[in-house]
């Protein structure tokens, strides 16, 4: 079999996908097209300009050729910061089809956290939109490995390389089951981790999610919220379009409920991929603006929404369905597993649940003992199938818990009643979600406590009005501000410093939505901080 070859046989639920002996992943999802006759279909739209399939063969494999001639070799590991843009496409699988292994990493994350992953990675470049520089370029300087900044510019940077590349590049001979990327995930530690992918873990997803369970075709056009350096939003608004001959829209600015409403009114995807939190503002500037069809956006060309990233609650289901007319369909994924494995379907809906098992995948729940849980009973929630991750990179100690005999234990706590709906029941740990993305408490607590009128902090995870996770801090003052701080206004005015404090150094969806002052806070005999009795006090207020 050549690089392009592979054999899927749709007769069976999930369908079967047969590799040959080689198997090149960009091969697939770039060049097949080609030799299809989508070389003039549009690959990827955004608001000023389009890129057709020839287009995206050509800059791939200039990209590709890009990074070999700056001296990077097959095996070398390239990160990625790079916005939701065309430039994204070309270095990810112009990578993968020279062999070289991009890792894309979220460019939210200050230069320290960037400066740990330079470093965990061993990467010998990092690929950037200049935007990002203030946090990529301290990162490199401080990581000390030698690791080079490739800067996403026409003059002085990369993209000169690039245009000088040949268009041509024959894909690195691969094995199905060799590493085509990594991902970084936090996950339930608060230490991000290395997530290899092998060139087989996409088609998995794409098969059994996105044309199993969305029946996603080469007339979709796909828009996801979730940006592209996240699992969910890699398949959103990449693979999955690629893998079905469609358009992937992107945007590379920051999704509010403006510019989501603008760029479906515009570019007319049929497939959306959201967050709970985003549903929420959406469906609140609806109120404002009006329902569809009532004055409001125009959301006629869309026949899928999709949520991810954390639980979606019943009552935003409901609002959406009635002021839209559409079903979000809810379901669970993880950057070990690369995308969805449970979820509702279109026409088979229970709201409050995160669906049932994808086709393809295995699930179950297991109780403390690790015995197989009964329906109603609550358990961890573990998974299998062919997309998750082989291991982590260099973290055997996490992989022997995480990973055991191919289950991937997710951390989420889950019920599945009697018909295999899974309920989410929360976290087996203190980590919390917010926006979809996962942070860690300890995290935001340093930040506090960098404050001169902080002496502890802890944080939890709190329900707002909408039903959706943020943190709520809980802080020990200092001393001389213990016993005036307490009360309006001066509270009110500390609150406010202590949140500005945390948004300036921060990723934005990890300050403190709410901050609760307090003369001391719970602790075990040994010093440890008992977060789940502040839980608990929320429960019972």
């Amino acid at each position: 079999m050549s690089q392009t070859e592979l054999t899927i046989d749709r007769s069976t639920c999930p369908a079967r996908l047969r590799y040959g002996e080689t198997f090149n992943a960009a091969s697939w999802y770039v060049d097949r097209h080609l030799a299809e006759g989508r070389g003039g279909r549009v690959a990827i739209a955004r608001a000023s300009a389009t890129v057709t399939y020839a287009e995206l063969a050509g800059r791939v494999a200039q990209a590709g050729n890009a990074l070999l001639g700056l001296g990077l070799a097959p095996g070398d590991c390239v990160l990625m910061v790079v916005k939701d843009c065309p430039e994204f496409f070309f270095f990810f699988w112009g990578a993968i089809k020279a062999g070289i292994v991009p890792v894309p990493v979220s460019y939210l994350m200050r230069a320290r956290d960037l400066a740990f992953i330079v470093a965990d990675s061993e990467c010998r470049a990092v690929v950037y939109s200049p935007e990002f520089a203030a946090e990529v370029v301290p990162a490199l300087a401080a990581a000390r490995t030698g690791a080079r900044g490739l800067v996403l510019e026409a003059e002085g940077g990369v993209l000169d390389d690039v245009a000088a590349a040949a268009p041509e590049l024959e894909a690195a001979p691969a094995r199905p089951d060799d590493t085509a990327f990594w991902l970084y995930s936090s996950g339930t530690t608060g230490r991000p981790k290395g997530v290899p992918h092998r060139h087989r873990d996409m088609p998995a997803t794409c098969e059994h999610y996105a044309v199993g369970i969305l029946g996603l075709g080469e007339d979709d056009r796909c828009y996801s919220a979730a940006k592209l350096f996240f699992a969910y939003g890699l398949g959103n608004a990449m693979t999955f379009p690629l893998w079905v001959g469609g358009t992937a829209i992107l945007d590379a600015r920051r999704p509010t409920p403006a510019t989501t409403f603008e760029t479906i009114e515009t570019l007319r995807p049929t497939a959306y991929f959201g967050v709970p939190t985003l549903y929420a503002a959406q469906l609140q500037a609806l109120d404002h603006t009006g329902a569809t069809g009532n004055g409001g956006p125009d959301l006629g060309s869309l026949r899928l929404c999709v949520s991810a990233g954390e639980a979606l609650p019943p009552d935003l289901f409901r609002r959406w369905k009635t002021a839209t007319g559409l079903e979000i369909l809810d379901g669970i994924g993880s950057t070990e597993a690369l995308h969805i494995f449970i979820s509702n379907a279109p026409g088979d809906v229970k709201p409050g649940t995160t669906g049932r098992v994808v086709p393809g995948y295995e699930a179950r729940i297991v109780d403390e003992a690790g015995a197989e849980a009964e329906p109603g009973e609550a358990g961890q929630l573990e998974i299998r199938g062919d997309s998750t991750t082989p291991g982590y990179w260099s973290r055997p100690e996490l992989e022997g818990r995480t990973i055991v005999d191919g289950w991937l234990r997710t951390g989420d706590q889950y019920v599945r009643d009697a018909e295999g709906w899974f309920h989410y029941q929360g976290r087996a740990d203190d980590m919390i979600k917010v926006g979809g993305i996962w942070c860690s408490p300890f995290d935001i607590e340093a930040r506090l406590m960098e404050h001169p009128s902080v002496l502890e902090a802890a944080v939890v995870g709190r329900g707002d009005d909408h039903g959706l996770v943020k943190p709520e801090a809980h802080v020990v003052l200092s001393e001389p501000l213990r016993e005036t701080a307490g009360a309006p206004p001066a509270a009110d005015a500390l609150r406010a410093e202590l949140v500005a404090h945390c948004q300036a150094a921060l990723p934005r969806y990890m300050y403190p939505r709410w901050i609760r002052f307090a003369a001391e806070l719970p602790k075990t005999a040994t010093g440890k901080i008992q977060r789940f009795r502040l839980r608990s006090q929320r429960l019972l207020q």
